[in-house]
Parts: C-alpha cells; sequence; structure tokens
C-alpha cells in the first residue's frame, strides 16, 4: 500500500507518464485561462490561489496530490472529470446519451447535433440574429448597420448585463470576479429571447467558452461568426484607441492567437461565417447581408 505523501515529505520520483500528465494539466489550464481573457492575477484573485502557485500548475509542476486523485479515479474505473464532479446526480437518461455520444465519429455527432436542434429549435430563431467571434471583428459597428437595413432593435449584450447587474463591467469583475459576470450572461441573454422575437445582437467575445450559455445562442438565434486575422483583430482594437493590449503583454500576439485557436471550434459551429479580413465596412456588410439571405419585412 503507497503510504500518503506528508507536506513535509520531500517530492517522490515522478514517473514518464505523471510528469507528462502534470504538463498536459497545466497547458490545459492555461490554455482555459487565455481564452476566458483571464491574466494569472485575476485567476489568483478569483480563486484565491496564489499567483505563484498558479505558475507552478501551468508550467507542469503542480502540487503531486493531483496525481493521488488521478490514482483514486483510476482505481474506481471512473473518469477523473467524472470524480471530481460536485453537484446533484446527473439523470440516467443524460448518462446514457453521454455513452451512447461517445460512440460515434465527429462526422455522426455534427450530424446528431443537427437533428437534435432542429427537432428542438426555438420559434423564430431566424428572427434573432446574433453576431459572434473576438473583438475587433466587427461586431459592434457592423451590427448597428445590419440592424438599420433590417429594421430591427441593435443590442449590445454587454449593455444588457451592465443593466441587469445595475453595475459596469469592471465592478462585476472587480467586486464579484467571473463567475458572476457568466450569471448575469446567462441571464441577459435568456431575458432578451424571452422579450424579443427580433433582434441584431452582438456579444461579448468569450460567450464561446461557456458551453450552456453559447448553446442558448445557437439554439434561439441565428449566428454569424465574424472572423478576421490575429494581426487585423490587434489592428482594429489599436485603431480604436486602446494599447492595452500592446502595452500590457508582450506575449500580445501570441495569447490572441492562443485564444482564436482555442474558440474556434465553438465558432464554428455558428450558422455561417463572414470573414471580414481585407474587408471595409461596407463589403462586409454586404458579405454579411449575401451570407444571411435575410431581407426585412
Amino acid at each position: 500500500m503507497t503510504n500518503p505523501v506528508s507536506e513535509n515529505s520531500p517530492a517522490p520520483r515522478l514517473q514518464d507518464d505523471e510528469r507528462e500528465y502534470l504538463r498536459a494539466l497545466g497547458e490545459h489550464i492555461r490554455d482555459l485561462r487565455v481564452r476566458r481573457g483571464m491574466t494569472r492575477a485575476i485567476l489568483a484573485r478569483d480563486s484565491g490561489v496564489s499567483v505563484r502557485y498558479l505558475a507552478q500548475l501551468e508550467s507542469g509542476e503542480g502540487n503531486i496530490s493531483i496525481l493521488r486523485l488521478r490514482q483514486i479515479a483510476q482505481a474506481m474505473a471512473m473518469p477523473l472529470e467524472e470524480t471530481i464532479r460536485v453537484g446533484p446526480e446527473q439523470a440516467a437518461e443524460l448518462t446514457l446519451l453521454a455513452q451512447f455520444l461517445a460512440r460515434l465519429s465527429p462526422g455522426q455527432l455534427v450530424e446528431a447535433r443537427t437533428l437534435l436542434r432542429g427537432a428542438f429549435e426555438k420559434t423564430g430563431r431566424r428572427q434573432r440574429i446574433a453576431l459572434v467571434g473576438l473583438r475587433g471583428a466587427g461586431k459592434t459597428s457592423l451590427g448597428r448597420l445590419l440592424a438599420q437595413h433590417l429594421k430591427v432593435p441593435f443590442i449590445e449584450l454587454d449593455k444588457v448585463i451592465e443593466q441587469t447587474a445595475g453595475m459596469p463591467l469592471s465592478e462585476v469583475f472587480s467586486l464579484y470576479g467571473q463567475s458572476a459576470y457568466r450569471r448575469y450572461e446567462r441571464r441577459a441573454l435568456e431575458g432578451l429571447i424571452e422579450t424579443h422575437e427580433r433582434f441584431v445582437l452582438s456579444t461579448g467575445g468569450s460567450i464561446s467558452t461557456e458551453p450552456a450559455t453559447f448553446d442558448e445562442l445557437l439554439t434561439s438565434c441565428y449566428t454569424v461568426w465574424l472572423k478576421a486575422s490575429p494581426a487585423e483583430h490587434m489592428a482594429r482594437v489599436v485603431a480604436q484607441g486602446d494599447r492595452r493590449p500592446m502595452g500590457d503583454n508582450r506575449e500580445a500576439m501570441q495569447d490572441l492567437e492562443r485564444i482564436l485557436v482555442g474558440r474556434e471550434p465553438m465558432y464554428r459551429k455558428a450558422d455561417t461565417t463572414v470573414n471580414t479580413s481585407g474587408l471595409d465596412i461596407q463589403q462586409s456588410l454586404d458579405e454579411l447581408l449575401k451570407q444571411i439571405s435575410i431581407r426585412p419585412r
């Protein structure tokens, strides 16, 4: 029987597969953090975990106890994510459905999701257009023009979140953290869908990192991914007068590329894609109108 590792014991020597596991775990956590647009300092503040420990974790040198946790999961023949999941027991139907879907090929999963979405699609989805994509893709400027063309309201989800929370987004994050922002984001989206039959909606770039909220968006709205190259995203943000991406982070472009790679699989679930790279505002609008093929009533 393996003796537990005490806080004062020297760290046990790691096997090759254990070192690889910690490295992959650290990289995965860094990917999740960057995709959500969180610095290490913000994650440390919101989680109560020190910046030093987060740095160790992301570099693959995290606490050895995670390996003990993996050993327990393996001993119970359960996935690690199931072992650490908390909350009410999920319905038997959901457990069986997850097992069934896990056996399908990537192509079959796409087909299954299309069938399910078609079967449970919300009424009037095509009349509610939601623009998704990274900051600098043109969601606000194109969204306003599209709404004018279609004679429908233009709504910025972040503005609705501020109204729902009763404070600026900066205060939501500083006082309550990202978890509160996500709750307000979901509540704001559900309220808009319930009260508006038609609109053009500009969403926050990180909405795709919240699967439940993003699924609600895809199910209730006709979604358009406004795509651009990382360099063009950065140039547009700087052109708007915000030099923070370049001034505060020497690895800004690498992080932006990493964010785009991490979010792209979800962005691709949109109904259609408009690549705005190299296009001016009118050309982008023309391409957007062509893609959605909707005319005002």
